[in-house]
């Protein structure tokens, strides 16, 4: 038997947050070609965990069965000489397809990013799921452009606090969000994040919002995470033109009743998109634009929202606040 480690396993193979638990007996991983160890500090937790666990997402092809895809760490070894720049013993985070629920994890070099100083390995472990996710949606599927208006709904979320933070940085004229509660509306609208109305889904309706503060307009670009129940709002808040692009489903995935009429009268453009289903080639690309951010995490220009900083054994406690959507910003855990 080969080298073992502790890992995050699910009893039963999926199930529910009851069933997580730290297997001792877990196989440690072996860098291959263009690989780097890992030894894990922390890890986030993400919604597609959720799923996974319960057997909902499937995992891509050649990944590893355990949970999480973002990390951070230090190098303890590489798979061969090909290392990137980087040196056993250097500070790291990065995104894997799978495994980041474990002591140690290989990974491509090239999904590797250095340690700012600035940041702390919890912070760096909440960074590139989101930021990555909400660059490939502003940039590379929306195609954002200057002087235009956006709305990103579930907008407590890692995901949408980047992405609004982007936005701002992109020149959006105007940031809608939506969030459940007034304190995660105060969140999004505040200095360090920067949306400019905020939305309570609970007490508003974000259409009539959108179309006052339009002047009948809409929003040039949507970001959604909801799914079926938010389809037809959508297509009512959108504007002429307005690309609509959908990165979960937390509220299903039917629409039945609703009326297509918007999507040609308006010109909608809807496609949907997911980040773990990438090539490695597409997944270097949006790590080269993440490095391009870094310094901007250092000036404060772009922040990192901490929900909270679990012990890896809390890990039943971290899903289940990501289930009942207690969570604003980021939950990580630490690997002790």
């Amino acid at each position: 038997m080969g080298a073992t480690m502790r890992a995050i396993d699910i009893h039963g193979g999926v199930g529910e947050k009851e069933d997580l638990f730290i297997n001792k007996e877990s196989s440690k991983p072996i860098p291959q070609s263009g690989q780097a160890l890992i030894k894990i500090s922390a890890f986030g937790i993400n919604r597609m965990d959720i799923s996974q666990r319960r057997g909902g997402y499937p995992v891509p092809f050649g990944a590893s069965n355990t949970l999480g895809v973002e990390f951070s760490g230090s190098i303890e070894a590489f798979g061969d000489d090909n290392r990137r720049g980087f040196q056993e013993g250097d500070e790291v985070f990065g995104l894997a397809y799978g495994g980041a629920y474990a002591e140690y994890i290989a990974v491509s070099t090239r999904m590797l990013m250095r340690k700012p100083n600035a940041l702390s390995l919890s912070h760096c472990a909440a960074i590139p799921e989101a930021w990555m996710t909400a660059t490939q949606a502003l940039h590379q599927v929306l195609e954002f452009q200057p002087g235009k208006t956006i709305l990103w709904h579930a907008g407590a979320s890692g995901v949408s606090i980047a992405g609004i933070q982007l936005s701002r940085a992109a020149g959006a004229s105007t940031i809608f969000t939506t969030a459940g509660t007034q304190e995660k509306c105060s969140l999004t609208t505040s200095e360090r994040i920067g949306a400019t109305v905020a939305i309570n889904y609970k007490t508003e309706d974000f259409v009539e919002v959108i179309q006052r503060h339009t002047n009948g307009k809409g929003v040039d670009y949507i970001v959604d995470f909801v799914g079926g129940p938010y389809f037809q709002r959508n297509l009512e808040a959108a504007g002429r033109d307005c690309r609509i692009v959908m990165l979960g489903r937390m509220g299903g995935m039917k629409a039945p009743d609703a009326d297509l009429m918007p999507v040609l009268g308006k010109r909608i453009r809807f496609e949907g998109s997911t980040l773990r289903s990438r090539d490695e080639s597409y997944q270097s690309k949006l790590r080269e634009r993440l490095e391009t951010y870094l310094p901007k995490f250092e000036t404060g220009d772009f922040t990192v929202v901490l929900h909270k900083t679990l012990s890896w054994h809390e890990i039943q406690e971290g899903h289940r606040q990501i289930e009942k959507s207690e969570n604003s910003g980021k939950i990580v855990c630490l690997v002790d």
